[in-house]
């Protein structure tokens, strides 16, 4: 039975009572956490290019301002000394030695996880109250927090006009809590929220995405055409005689949706490859960095004499991964591709692995797709050769 952080509930307790149904305070749910991310730090790699950050200020007048790209030193320079925010996503790529913060949330699906965004803040600093469609697990590092929350889920939020911001015209608190160094916050999507910094301040956000209807719809279509499906057409062999030949009736409608519906029943297959190549598609604030490993076809000697001298292969942090076995069809899927293999435990080895050894190569080599496909994700460069 294994605990979730310092709640005194399992992992399922966690699940089953809060996930997507109300907010949890953990006090202290990180004993003595030290960040190794300095705010010096995390406003230069907000200025470099292809990594995907914002400055938000509020001035006097309680107006928001917003700058998303390309900041610069000077942007910083010239600020105040409250009153401002600076948010950094991705770190968890950008930084490969904060992937372990993810390891206390290994029990909800990684193609649930989005990213570790890093923020800091001097006093007074926010983002103003807003709503997340996301869920989210709050960990204050640094200085003092006051969280103010709803307790119900707002699904059609009222916004303030002309903001580039999706900042709530009215927002009443329902909860109010100051977090401290170690304490957590985990809030559902739509629990509208406002933080602000109490004193300088530095919180990490766990986010766990999860793809819209549109999203899914869209991918399962492209997924459809690619396969030569759903050419059948809509059929009415119970047609009865109408008065108003213009009206697009009741039966009509239930019709279209049972037809509609026979998509989503008929075939799990077309189901599993749209929602697999979603959910590992790469961000394209991540694309570049993703294709910085790309390297030309290689073959097994070339392999063989690399882990000789003393290379590992170690997945590309910018690279999400996937697999599912079903009906005995496995799929494996990186970067929104699909792949097929034979084996099941070659799947695990290929997604659930940070790094892959000269034993696991060889096993992965004994079996020609296996390693066809190994072949491919390191042309990619969803696996990248590295010294240990």
């Amino acid at each position: 039975m294994t605990l979730f952080l310092n709640t005194g509930l399992t992992q399922q307790q966690f699940l089953d009572e809060y996930w997507q149904k109300k907010p949890l305070l953990i006090r202290q749910a990180v004993d003595n956490f030290y960040s190794n991310v300095s705010p010096e730090e995390l406003i230069d790699l907000a200025c470099e290019d292809d990594i995907e950050a914002r400055l938000i200020q509020q001035d006097p007048q309680d107006e928001w301002h917003l700058k998303d790209d390309d900041l610069t030193a000077e942007d910083f320079r010239c600020l105040p000394e409250t009153h401002w925010t600076v948010l950094v996503q991705d770190m968890d790529k950008h930084r490969p030695d904060l992937q372990d913060l993810f390891n206390p949330f290994q029990f909800i699906p990684d193609w649930r996880r989005d990213d570790l965004m890093i923020s800091y803040a001097p006093k007074h600093g926010s983002v103003g109250p807003h709503v997340d469609s996301y869920d989210v697990f709050l960990l204050q590092v640094e200085g003092l927090r006051r969280w103010e929350i709803s307790d119900h889920p707002i699904h059609n939020p009222e916004l303030m006009d002309n903001q580039d911001l999706r900042i709530l015209k009215n927002f009443r608190a329902d909860l109010s809590w100051e977090l401290a160094p170690g304490d957590c916050l985990y809030l559902p999507p739509h629990f509208a929220h406002h933080g602000v910094a109490l004193e300088s301040s530095m919180t990490y956000s766990f986010g766990f995405r999860s793809p819209s209807k549109v999203e899914l719809l869209d991918r399962l279509i492209e997924t459809l055409l690619e396969h030569e499906g759903g050419q059948e057409r809509y059929a009415d062999p119970n047609l009865l005689a109408v008065e108003q030949t213009h009206e697009i009736n009741l039966q009509a409608i239930q019709d279209v949706k049972r037809f509609l519906g026979t998509i989503l029943n008929k075939d799990d297959s077309m189901i599993i490859q749209s929602l697999g190549r979603l959910v590992t598609e790469t961000k394209p604030s991540l694309s570049i960095k993703s294709e910085s490993n790309v390297c030309e076809s290689i073959n097994l000697e070339e392999c063989l004499k690399l882990f000789n001298q003393g290379m590992l292969l170690k997945s590309s942090m910018y690279h999400r991964f996937a697999w599912s076995d079903y009906d005995q069809s496995i799929l494996l899927f990186c970067a929104g591709e699909t792949y097929s293999l034979d084996d099941r435990e070659h799947a695990i080895i290929l997604c659930e692995s940070n790094t892959i050894t000269l034993k696991q190569w060889n096993q992965l080599a004994d079996n020609e797709i296996s390693i066809a496909v190994m072949y491919e994700l390191i042309s990619e460069g969803a696996w990248i050769w590295s010294r240990p």
